[in-house]
């Protein structure tokens, strides 16, 4: 977490934990709200999305460190999108995947997750991972937007603050779910029809 930190401390970072990347660390930037996803909590989604990944187009919005986007296509995704308004965490979104050669598997996009969904087109998404800053409280807005972007029978990955309401709504079942003392993490699947 990045809150109430020393500014003096470097900024940190996070590491991919499975597939061809494994080990790899991501910087992780000094940003108002970006609170990246232990790696405890990556493991356990990653372990009930494994089916699923391979050949899966990802979206990642409130992507922040990338970790969720760039596990995914450590672990056989096809192709990740990754939407985050911070031009300094873009930036180093662009130096990771050059670093990792993940070329055109995975595509930045510097734009409010908002605005992006609902002026997005382009082919469904069988992964959506939603993070957004807890602060923000957006969860409401982004479920509203995303019905137009994800595939038949998708998975949605929720990450929030521990009482938030964090329900997609209509039209998902819950899969999995867990929890820690600072976050609540859902995975839901896209009801089929």
């Amino acid at each position: 977490m990045n809150r109430g930190r020393n500014d003096s401390r470097p900024a940190g970072v996070v590491r991919i934990i499975g597939g061809r990347w494994r080990g790899t660390k991501l910087p992780v930037p000094d940003v108002p709200g970006l609170r990246p996803s232990s790696d405890r909590v990556r493991e356990t989604l990653f372990n009930w999305l494994q089916p699923a990944l391979p050949g899966a187009r990802v979206l990642d919005l409130f992507a922040g460190t990338g970790a969720l986007g760039l596990e995914a296509l450590s672990r056989g995704a096809a192709a990740v999108t990754l939407v985050e308004r911070d031009r300094a965490a873009c930036a180093g979104l662009r130096a990771s995947i050059d670093r990792l050669g993940a070329g055109a598997a995975a595509k930045v996009v510097t734009a409010d997750a908002l605005a992006w969904l609902a002026g997005a087109t382009g082919d469904p998404f069988d992964i959506v991972f939603v993070d957004p800053p807890f602060a923000d409280d957006l969860w409401v807005q982004v479920m509203a937007g995303l019905a137009a972007h994800v595939a038949p029978e998708a998975w949605l990955y929720v990450e929030s603050a521990p009482r938030a309401l964090a329900d997609p709504g209509p039209g998902w079942t819950l899969h999995r779910e867990g929890a820690t003392r600072e976050v609540a993490y859902r995975l839901y699947r896209r009801d089929p029809g």
